[in-house]
């Protein structure tokens, strides 16, 4: 194995383990906070006036860092109405089209919420009293850079499978 493949492996394993602590970290604390704001509700006749803003907060991110994580694993939404009527070879070529149309969206994607990022700071939005809305967004056009590039990845890695086959990765 080369340098280069070690490194991306390594790096790859990083990513993994960020994805997954923020993955759980996020659930377990939107969890946590909507059960102690219920109990605090209910027994205590009080809350937390900030626990609504922080868990909608939450649900941004762990639905853009789950599809960065479903995307890494393949394991997003696809439709697929009829693969089972084509061939490994049309199924892998149909599939590097979607992807394509997957990555270039993505693309625009990231690129418009970056822009939007920037309208935040040159307005000085703010989210749960002072703090800048643009740290509580950011997640947004890091992930659908990292869903456009992982597209990119896949496109780039169905094009070997198709010209080399499968064996021909292997070595």
């Amino acid at each position: 194995m080369t340098r280069a493949a070690t490194l991306l492996g390594r790096l790859d394993r990083a990513g993994r383990l960020i994805e997954n602590i923020l993955l759980v970290a996020l659930l377990g604390g939107m969890m946590l906070l909507s059960v102690g704001q219920i109990v605090a509700r209910e027994i205590f006749e009080s809350g937390l006036f900030w626990s609504g803003e922080v868990v909608r907060l939450m649900v941004l991110w762990l639905a853009m860092i789950g599809a960065v994580a479903a995307c890494r694993e393949d394991r997003h939404i696809r439709v697929d109405a009829i693969s089972h009527m084509l061939s490994d070879r049309a199924v892998g070529i149909a599939r590097m089209l979607v992807d394509t149309f997957a990555a270039a969206v993505c693309g625009v994607l990231a690129w418009h919420a970056w822009r939007y990022l920037q309208l935040e700071i040159e307005f000085a939005e703010t989210v749960l009293g002072d703090v800048p809305a643009w740290a509580a967004h950011a997640v947004v056009p890091v992930a659908f850079a990292l869903l456009s590039y992982r597209f990119a990845v896949a496109v780039l890695g169905q094009g070997m499978r198709l010209y080399l086959g499968d064996e021909g990765l292997e070595s």
